[in-house]
């Protein structure tokens, strides 16, 4: 008999999570309290309590080929990166042509989720869900937890002294949805993430002026890189803001930086270097968000110090059975399908046997390793981040999914030659082992036709495409002359 598995939401991360169920012959039910797929990319113009929300203008920070799901590539006409819209729908036919949405009972809320009694033999669970009113008991042998981390935003009102005296109105940038309301208005965006800039920027068309407050200043880049290719697929290294309109916004002077808010007054905020900004009429919150699953014991995934403690992101390392894990939690610097593909390969053959975790012991280690890092490369932050192909290569290893490099190299030079030095993208991860995709190298070998075809409008030369090797050279001859040059003199 299948073993039965609860899936807690449909975003891209609850999609993954049925489909690398069904590859392991396991049995999924999911849950989601909406009526469609899609999660965080289902837009809607007003906000939902317990929904992820964007707004209207919102388009990808990652590339068309480096976010679909590793077998199922987009259509070479969909823009590189697309509006929100765009992706919906090809998350929706992901879903319909995968034959996904039978398993999904929409317009159902979870609202408990627990360990059942027998729980120190069985590893089940007991699943509470309501719908029209009425609620029901569901018995799982595992759960997978989708609900992702843009639900419930950070609003962090005390630590901004004068909030609550302030005149204007302030709102959270989940709230935003259109820019037409601040019309005319002075306003003041604190943050200056991916939403913060995007936000400002579109306001700047319509506000009478608008400043942005971060603490500690941001690298904002352009979704372009050389040769007009997309940034993700000719560089290693992802910064944390993209964004094509600030720095000429800024230039033109219709968006101006400013550092932290020191405090508010009446009408106007007064920042740490002393100088104010009058008349403010509303204030904007780009300040992340915080994680909460109400429906579950806090201290399962937070069991030390309030913090959140996941083996490799995913499973809880002090549960006496290893059938709960968490999928899309963890922001990897990279696109968020092809990480939670993996995740939930990796969690569905934990729960059929596929696979064994570590000892309790070594995962800890793991995690203390880990946090050491990331406070070193990201600072102090509730955000699990992690280098993006060193966490997928870490997880693929787990299920033997890693590319072969030196295996690749004997038998398909060519390809071996497109995977090392080419984009980390997440076909590599279908090529070979468990879940293998048969589609997966002639993928890997179009993947820049694909990225250049929806580009190609007119009758132009034939495009040049980035050879990462060359760069590679090129970075690499610079020390060399360096060194020669220091030899010849001394």
């Amino acid at each position: 008999m299948s073993k039965r598995v609860g899936i807690i939401r449909a975003g891209v991360s609850g999609l993954a999570a049925i489909r690398c169920c069904l590859e392991e012959g396991l049995e999924p039910t999911c849950f989601e309290r909406s009526n469609d797929v899609g999660g965080l990319w289902k837009f809607s113009d007003h906000t939902e309590e317990g929904r992820a929300s964007i707004y209207q203008s919102v388009f990808t920070n990652s590339s068309k080929e480096m976010m679909c799901f590793p077998d199922f590539p987009y259509p070479d006409d969909y823009p590189n990166y697309m509006h929100h819209s765009k992706l919906q729908e090809y998350i929706k036919t992901f879903a319909q042509k995968k034959d996904l949405l039978r398993y999904i009972q929409f317009e159902t809320l979870v609202s408990s989720i627990k360990k059942c009694t027998s729980f120190l033999v069985t590893g089940q669970w007991v699943v509470v869900t309501e719908k029209d009113g009425k609620q029901e008991s569901t018995i799982f042998d595992a759960v997978m937890i989708c609900s992702g981390h843009h639900v419930y935003p950070n609003l962090p009102t005390d630590s901004f002294p004068g909030l609550d005296r302030f005149r204007g109105n302030y709102l959270h940038s989940w709230d935003y949805k259109n820019p037409e309301a601040f019309k005319g208005k002075r306003v003041l965006v604190i943050g200056l993430g991916n939403s913060g800039s995007d936000i400002a920027v579109e306001l700047s068309r319509l506000a009478t002026q608008v400043i942005i407050s971060t603490r500690s200043g941001s690298w904002v880049m352009s979704r372009v890189w050389d040769d007009g290719y997309p940034w993700d697929m000719v560089s290693l290294r992802k910064e944390p803001v993209f964004n094509d309109e600030l720095p000429s916004r800024i230039l033109c002077g219709l968006v101006s930086i400013k550092p932290s808010v020191k405090e508010f007054t009446e009408t106007s905020a007064v920042f740490e270097d002393g100088t104010v900004f009058e008349a403010i009429d509303s204030v904007i919150f780009a300040t992340g968000y915080d994680y909460s699953y109400p429906f579950l014991d806090e201290t399962i995934i937070k069991s030390r110090n309030n913090e959140v403690t996941l083996f490799k992101g995913i499973f809880p390392p002090l549960m006496e059975k290893p059938t709960l894990a968490v999928i899309g939690l963890v922001q990897s610097l990279g696109a968020a399908i092809p990480t939670a593909d993996l995740q939930a390969r990796w969690a569905a053959k934990v729960f059929a046997n596929s696979c064994t975790l570590p000892t309790m012991n070594e995962m800890m280690d793991d995690i203390d390793e880990k946090m050491g890092k990331k406070l070193k490369w990201f600072g102090q932050s509730q955000t699990l981040q992690t280098d993006y192909i060193t966490y997928m290569d870490e997880l693929g290893s787990f299920i033997g999914a890693k590319p072969n490099i030196p295996w690749l190299f004997l038998t398909d030079p060519r390809l071996a030659l497109e995977v090392y030095f080419g984009p980390c993208s997440p076909y590599q991860f279908r090529l070979m082992g468990p879940g293998k995709w048969d589609g997966a190298r002639n993928a890997i070998l179009t993947q820049w036709n694909r990225t250049v075809k929806p580009t190609r409008t007119t009758v132009v030369s034939e495009a040049q495409r980035p050879h990462p090797f060359y760069n590679l050279l090129k970075m690499l001859s610079f020390p060399l002359l360096l060194l020669a040059a220091t030899l010849t003199f001394y």
